[in-house]
């Protein structure tokens, strides 16, 4: 947790971010679940036996600077990571995080929902 405490520190809105990298497909990567506004990939770091990651295409840094025209597409990707997580088999339920600035942790500015699971997450997370 301290590495990913003090990467999020480190981190700063604006700019190109690896996300966007790979949706430009500047890095490799291979999707468990595309179309047209968000794509779905396995996290390199995995914090649970299922860590998958639900990003929009569309590059909002943070949760807390969406609008309300981004509505429809926030709910789009509740429901795919819902679709994704039924698809890698996490039937017993799953958890979802979206980390938003420092405090929240987020080490990356472009919006992500992290869906874990395969294993029963504790309480109080955090």
């Amino acid at each position: 947790m301290a590495g990913e405490v003090e990467s999020a520190r480190q981190a700063t809105p604006g700019g190109d971010t690896i996300f966007g990298k790979i949706l430009r497909k500047e890095i490799p990567c291979n999707f468990i679940y595309e179309d047209d506004q968000c794509v779905a990939f396995q996290d390199i770091n995995p914090q649970a036996p299922t860590h998958f990651l639900v990003i929009p295409r569309k590059p909002i840094q943070r949760l807390s600077e969406s609008s309300d025209s981004d509505e429809q597409l926030l709910g789009h990707l509740m429901s795919t990571a819902a679709k994704v997580a039924k698809q890698q088999g996490l039937k017993n339920g799953f958890r979802l995080v979206v980390n938003d600035g420092p405090d929240g942790c987020q080490s990356v500015y472009h919006l992500h929902i992290h869906i874990l699971g395969g294993r029963q997450m504790g309480w109080p997370p955090g």
